[in-house]
Order: C-alpha cells, then structure tokens, then sequence
C-alpha cells in the first residue's frame, strides 16, 4: 500500500503548486492531487512488470540464437535460469496486476530502448553472474535475483528518463515504490501461483486522510503563518523559505485534526520530508518551530489525542 510518508508528500507538492499558482478552485486541485495519489499506485503495478518485459527480451533473444544459420553450441543450449525464473513468472501470471496494467494502458511498449539497457546492465551485474553461474536452482535464489533487480533502479537514468517522459506525475515517486515492490515480493512463497498484490490505501482512512490535510492546510494556511510568526520574531518572515512554512503549515493542520496519530508521529514524518525537499538546514530550523508550536497548542488545548500514548 501507498506508505502515509509518500501521501503527506504527495499533499505538500499538490499545496505547493496550487499556492504559487495563485489559483482559487481548491476542489480541482484537490481532483489532481487524487490522480497524482492515483498515478503512484499506477506506477507501482507498471513496474511490477518491468522484470518480465526483460525476461521476455532475453527469451527472444535466445530463440533468434538458434535460428542461425550456424548456431553455436551456446546458442542451441542456453542458460535459461533467468527466463525460467520462478517469481518473474509468477508476477507473469498474476491476474491482477496483469487486470490492472490492461485496464489502465500501462506497459513498455514505447520503450524497447528502455528493456535493451536495462537487460545489458543486469546481465554485466555481479549478482546477475552469480544467480546464473550456480548449478542449482532454488526459490530463494530467483526471489534475491528479482529483488536486487529492483534495489538496482534506485538509480537509473535511463529508467528516470523514461518514467519523467511517461507521467510528470511520477517525479519523486520511484523510491516509495521500490521499498513497496519489496514489501511485496518478500511475501511470496514457493507455493504460491500469484502475486499478493498490495492495495492501493492501507486503510479505508487513507483516502480521507490525503482529502482533509490537503483541505484543512489550504483553508487555514493564512492563520496557520500567523502563528509560525510569533516563534520565528528573530527571523525575517519573508526570508523563510516558503517550502519551510508550508510544511509546517501542514504538519499544523495535521496535529489539529487527526486525534489518532501521534504527535511524534507528525514531527517525526515532517521533519524527514524537510530533509529532501526543502533547503539543507531547514529539518533543524523546523524541528525547533515546531516543539515551540506544539507546546504552545498543547498549552492552548487545542492538540487533542484520542488514546494511550498519542501526545
């Protein structure tokens, strides 16, 4: 499921381009925020099928091999480890991923360039040559190839590439997503036929979640910086990046109306989002806004958690 950190980030960027727009149809921006949450799940599905395009490529590949007019014993004989590779196969044959891709019109087609690279960057890796150089065969073996397949996308400009042509929507979203494949594929069992596709939301809440931080944060931006202000008077408030005050504005917005999650929670999760999205510092100048604002909220009453252990 889309992890709530990837959601928060998600309402920060949507808060971002709706603010410096000047624009004044809270509801169509919060439309495009849902696709964008959208997208992500979109992503997550396409890329499942990323290994199979390859292993799809490499059979091809051998089946051209011995069509030669005179193939070698290598050609006739080939390696077929990696497109006999039981959790590509079983990604293959799993209905909903294969449901969903179909249904939204996601595949490499367009791409062929794409699955050529990546196919020449996993056969020249190091765990390529070892998955393929044992003799034995095993389940645990072909799920760790398919993982660290996945961990190697971490960076890959020619994926990146690609994924920016594909859907500008989808900026920032890979790494979320890798971590989500690999939650998913360490759930795979020999036994298994299909994939344990995971849902789009972890709770029913989620969707809600995203819709009312966004609305709360946008309505109440204006009283929210009035408020930053009394704790940054040895600051010039014009000064202060605007990324800063509006993740503190929404981590505000998110101690104000979400009884059931943690304040450390809140402070934790913005304080890492400032780390990749703001300036360098910024994570400690929010850090210390944000203690003076939460203790000052609480002193107020205004903070209220439902349940041990929330404040």
């Amino acid at each position: 499921m889309l992890s709530r950190r990837l959601l928060r980030i998600k309402v920060i960027k949507a808060l971002f381009a709706h603010l410096k727009s000047g624009a004044d149809n809270m509801m169509a921006s919060e439309k495009n925020l849902m696709a964008s949450v959208d997208k992500a799940y979109d992503l997550y599905n396409l890329m499942l099928t990323l290994p199979v395009e390859i292993a799809r490529y490499a059979e091809h590949r051998q089946e051209l091999a011995r069509q030669k007019k005179l193939p070698t014993y290598e050609d006739l004989n080939p390696n077929t480890k990696f497109v006999d590779n039981s959790v590509i196969r079983i990604i293959a044959n799993t209905d909903a991923v294969n449901d969903y891709t179909a249904a939204r019109k996601l595949n490499w087609s367009l791409y062929p360039e794409l699955i050529r690279t990546l196919y020449a960057q996993l056969t020249e890796s190091d765990y390529y040559k070892s998955y393929m150089q044992r003799s034995e065969r095993s389940f645990a073996h072909d799920r760790q190839l398919v993982e660290d397949f996945f961990k190697s996308l971490q960076e890959c400009e020619a994926l990146d590439t690609v994924l920016e042509e594909m859907s500008i929507l989808w900026d920032d979203d890979l790494g979320y997503i890798l971590m989500m494949i690999l939650r998913t594929l360490s759930n795979l069992r020999p036994t298994h036929t299909e994939l344990k596709v995971a849902p789009k939301f972890k709770s029913e809440e989620d969707p809600q979640f995203v819709k009312t931080l966004f609305e709360k944060t946008l309505v109440n931006f204006g009283e929210y910086q009035r408020y930053i202000e009394k704790f940054t008077a040895n600051w010039d408030i014009e000064r202060i990046v605007f990324m800063d005050n509006l993740i503190i504005g929404t981590a505000m917005a998110e101690l104000l109306n979400f009884p059931s999650i943690p304040v450390k929670v809140t402070l934790d999760e913005y304080i890492e989002i400032s780390k990749y999205y703001s300036t360098p510092g910024s994570s400690v100048f929010i850090n210390g806004v944000l203690d003076k604002i939460v203790e000052s909220l609480t002193a107020e009453g205004r903070i209220k958690k439902a349940g041990r252990g929330l404040i």
